[in-house]
C-alpha cells in the first residue's frame, strides 16, 4: 500500500514539477492545487452555511458605496484583462482555429501568462460577489448555480494557467471577461439607486449572453477533436465540458427565472419569484406601515433569517 501511494506521489510531483509550464513556477498558488481547492471550499461554507448563520439575527447591512466602488473595480479590471488578452493573442495573431500554447520568453507569450494569471486571481475577487448577497441578507440570490460558477472557477482556471497559460483554451478567458465588463457595468448601474432603474430593461439579456458565450465555448474547444492541432486534447475535453455543463446551468435558471416567474404574480400585479415556501404573497396599504414598530406581523418561519415583514404577508406553502 505504501509503494503504491508512494508511486502515486512521485507522479503527481513529476507532473507538477517537470509537465508544468516553468514560466510561472514560484508564482503566488502556483506551486499545487491544495491551496486554491481549500480556498474555493472555505468560500462555500462562508456563503451556505457561516455566513447565514452570523446574519441570522442581525440586520442587513447597507452597502451602497461599496456596492458602486466594488463594480467599478470589476468593470475596470475586467476591461483590462479583456484588452491584455486582445493584444497578447485574440486580436493580434491567434487562430481561431488552431492555436497552440507558446511556451517561449517572448514578449507577447509572456503578456499573455501574466494575463491568464491575473484572470485566475480576479476569480477570488469575485467572491464577493456572494459575500455582499450574504450580507444583505439576499440569500435568495445565493442559488446552487452562483455558489458552484463561483466556486468552481478558480481551481478550474488554477489548471489552465499552471499547464496551458496561452493558446487555444484562452479563448473562454477572453469572451468571459467581455461578459464581465457588461455583467458589471450593469450591476454598477443597479448600485447607484432607483432613478437609474430605467435603464436596466436588459436584465434578462445577460443570462442569454452568458449562455451564448457558452456555446461559443463550446464549439471552439471540441472543433479539436476533428483537426489535427498541437493543443492537449485533454483541456480541449476539460474546458469543452465545463462549457457545457454552465450552459445548461445557466439555461435551467434562465427558464425558472424568465419564463416560469411570469405566471407568478399578485393581486396587485407585482411579480413573485418562485421559493422553497411555495407561494409567497405580501400585501400591504401603505409604505410606512411596512416599517412601523407597532404594525401586525407574522414570522416567516423555515428560513436563514428570523427577520420580519410587517403588515399583512402569508405563505401558502405548497410540495411542489
Amino acid at each position: 500500500m505504501a509503494t503504491i501511494l508512494g508511486g502515486i506521489y512521485d507522479v503527481y510531483r513529476d507532473l507538477l514539477d517537470n509537465k508544468s509550464d516553468q514560466r510561472v513556477k514560484g508564482w503566488f498558488l502556483m506551486s499545487s492545487p491544495l491551496p486554491t481547492l481549500c480556498i474555493c471550499l472555505t468560500y462555500v461554507y462562508i456563503v451556505k452555511v457561516l455566513g447565514p448563520k452570523l446574519m441570522e439575527n442581525r440586520k442587513p447591512f447597507e452597502l451602497k458605496r461599496v456596492l458602486i466602488y466594488y463594480n467599478l473595480f470589476q468593470v475596470i479590471f475586467s476591461t483590462w484583462l479583456f484588452y491584455e488578452a486582445s493584444v497578447s493573442g485574440w486580436l493580434n495573431h491567434y487562430s481561431l482555429k488552431c492555436q497552440p500554447v507558446d511556451y517561449s520568453l517572448s514578449p507577447l507569450a509572456v503578456r499573455m501568462v501574466h494575463g491568464c494569471w491575473w484572470y485566475y486571481i480576479s476569480k477570488f475577487s469575485e467572491f464577493f460577489d456572494t459575500f455582499f448577497f450574504v450580507m444583505r441578507k439576499k440569500f435568495d440570490h445565493v442559488s446552487t448555480l452562483h455558489v458552484i460558477h463561483h466556486g468552481i472557477m478558480p481551481m478550474s482556471v488554477w489548471f489552465g494557467v499552471k499547464f496551458t497559460p496561452g493558446g487555444h483554451s484562452t479563448f473562454f478567458g477572453f469572451l468571459n471577461t467581455f461578459v464581465h465588463v457588461v455583467m458589471y457595468s450593469y450591476y454598477l448601474v443597479a448600485a447607484l439607486g432607483e432613478r437609474y432603474q430605467r435603464y436596466l430593461w436588459w436584465k434578462k439579456y445577460l443570462t442569454a449572453i452568458q449562455m451564448v458565450q457558452f456555446v461559443l465555448v463550446m464549439a471552439h474547444a471540441f472543433q479539436l477533436l476533428f483537426i489535427d492541432c498541437d493543443y492537449p486534447k485533454a483541456f480541449v475535453w476539460f474546458i469543452g465540458m465545463h462549457a457545457l455543463m454552465f450552459y445548461f446551468l445557466f439555461s435551467k435558471f434562465y427558464k425558472q427565472t424568465y419564463k416560469q416567474s411570469k405566471q407568478q404574480k399578485n393581486q396587485n400585479g407585482v411579480k413573485v419569484p418562485a421559493s422553497k415556501f411555495g407561494k409567497v404573497a405580501i400585501c400591504f396599504a401603505g409604505q410606512s406601515e411596512l416599517y412601523d414598530d407597532h404594525a401586525p406581523t407574522k414570522q416567516l418561519r423555515n428560513s436563514y433569517t428570523t427577520s420580519r415583514l410587517k403588515n399583512r404577508a402569508y405563505v401558502n406553502r405548497t410540495d411542489d
